[in-house]
């Protein structure tokens, strides 16, 4: 039989064992930030009825969406948490209380082309707060506060959040009287970052219309840089001329005051007027967060407020508010900067018990003792030379390894071998399980990103 050749596609991550235990505790990390501040588990099918999926979508998107027929029924794979999420929420808005704060952590699909840092297939952690009818500004202050919490938690200190708010950039449009093309604008200047202020007003002129006067109000506007105070302080100036940019001010104003009484210090957040996110469904504040030392890989984190979530799915308003971390990319670039903290243990157990006796029970009692402790044990029994059980200690990169001979056994001890300092002691058994713990809580020590 012609044998078929093993491959992963292009855009799709495979980790080895100790990268999946890598990945696996920074998720852990996200999880247990989200959970800390009150946001409940949801997961949502991968696949959904296209009808459902596609509701909103449109252009890109539907280029990009991984679609297929099975039999009758025109299915899709999601290309992101939040449209499950709203039809979640207007499915079950009788059941839910409000506001309903849920994270979910779980893999998307794009047909996109893959290229560094960017996958087909990829991890998304989301927050969301949906309310009923309405949503108190201070959660849109308090989401860049869990951010904030999750990077620290995880050892990250050099990446900045970056706030801006959609109405203050409607009403600045509306100011210059360019209200009907605000999201073509704001999808133009999205691209600052890329391609720098001269292309972009040469892109505002032909390909949008706009008279150069206008354009270069927008650059000029765009370029207002400084410390937080000082960009609102130059903000107040545009105050009286619009209703809606004045309203967009005075949320940005609380959203940043807020922000610091939640701990978040101001290195690590700016406001940022470049900031509109592409995304027509934004209508109040935005966020987008990068990493200092790699602004090359772009976000990492991204979102902002909705007025209604579910507009699609029912007529019931849902405002709300939520990021995303792209986890896959975040995980990447940590690996490809060897950020990643490699003292931490990534072995698949705690110990790893060797059977020196043709009786196994000693070996096997010691091992569900150790289980049963909440010390992970694995019991190797395969018939190799002691050389080979000892080179598959190491290449798993457990911590200890526990020898049960016939000595050991005849004196109620075992023999446990630190495998990083080479040092090995005889210990009771009654005192094994202390001795492990102690060790092994000291191993775990330390931030998941290092540096």
């Amino acid at each position: 039989m012609e044998k078929v050749k093993a491959r992963t596609l292009s855009g799709f991550m495979e980790l080895l064992p100790r990268q999946q235990v890598q990945f696996e505790r920074v998720k852990g990390v996200l999880e247990e930030s989200y959970r800390r501040y009150g946001f409940t588990p949801l997961d949502t099918p991968i696949i959904e009825a296209s009808e459902v999926l596609l509701a909103k979508a449109g252009g890109e998107t539907e280029k990009q969406i991984y679609r297929f027929q099975k039999g009758d029924n025109d299915l899709s794979l999601r290309f992101d948490l939040t449209v499950p999420l709203a039809k979640y929420v207007a499915l079950h808005q009788n059941e839910l209380s409000f506001p309903f704060r849920r994270y979910q952590i779980g893999k998307v699909y794009r047909g996109e082309r893959a290229q560094r840092g960017r996958f087909r297939e990829f991890y998304q952690a989301d927050i969301d707060i949906i309310g009923d009818g309405s949503l108190d500004i201070i959660n849109e202050a308090e989401i860049p506060a869990v951010i904030y919490q999750t990077f620290t938690a995880l050892g990250l200190k050099r990446f900045q959040i970056r706030v801006n708010n959609r109405k203050l950039l409607n009403g600045f449009y509306a100011m210059l009287g360019w209200e009907h093309k605000a999201g073509d604008i704001m999808r133009t200047v999205d691209k600052l970052p890329k391609i720098g202020a001269e292309k972009v007003g040469l892109m505002l002129c032909d390909d949008l219309g706009l008279d150069q006067d206008a354009a270069g109000d927008i650059v000029s506007f765009m370029a207002i840089k400084g410390s937080n105070a000082e960009v609102l302080a130059a903000l107040e100036a545009y105050r009286g001329r619009n209703q809606v940019f004045d309203q967009g001010l005075s949320e940005l104003t609380t959203v940043v005051k807020y922000l610091g009484d939640f701990g978040v210090p101001e290195e690590n957040f700016a406001v940022d007027l470049t900031i509109a996110r592409g995304l027509d469904y934004y209508t109040g504040t935005v966020y987008e967060t990068f990493m200092t030392d790699h602004p090359e890989i772009g976000a990492i984190c991204s979102g902002g407020r909705y007025d209604n979530l579910a507009e699609y799915y029912t007529e019931k308003q849902l405002p709300g508010v939520g990021v995303a971390i792209g986890l896959t990319r975040l995980f990447y670039v940590l690996q490809e900067q060897r950020m990643l903290n490699e003292a931490l243990p990534t072995a698949p157990c705690d110990v790893l018990v060797l059977p020196m006796t043709e009786d196994l029970s000693p070996a096997i009692a010691f091992a569900t003792a150790c289980r049963s402790g909440g010390v992970r044990a694995q019991l190797y029994t395969e018939p190799k030379k002691f050389k080979a059980k000892m080179n598959y200690a190491d290449k798993i990169g457990v911590p200890f390894v526990a020898f049960l001979g016939e000595d050991e056994v005849a004196n109620s001890v075992v023999s446990l071998k630190d495998m990083v300092s080479g040092g090995q002691e005889k210990v009771a058994l009654s005192e094994a399980l202390g001795w492990l713990k102690e060790r092994l809580a000291k191993r775990n020590q330390g931030p998941v990103i290092q540096g």
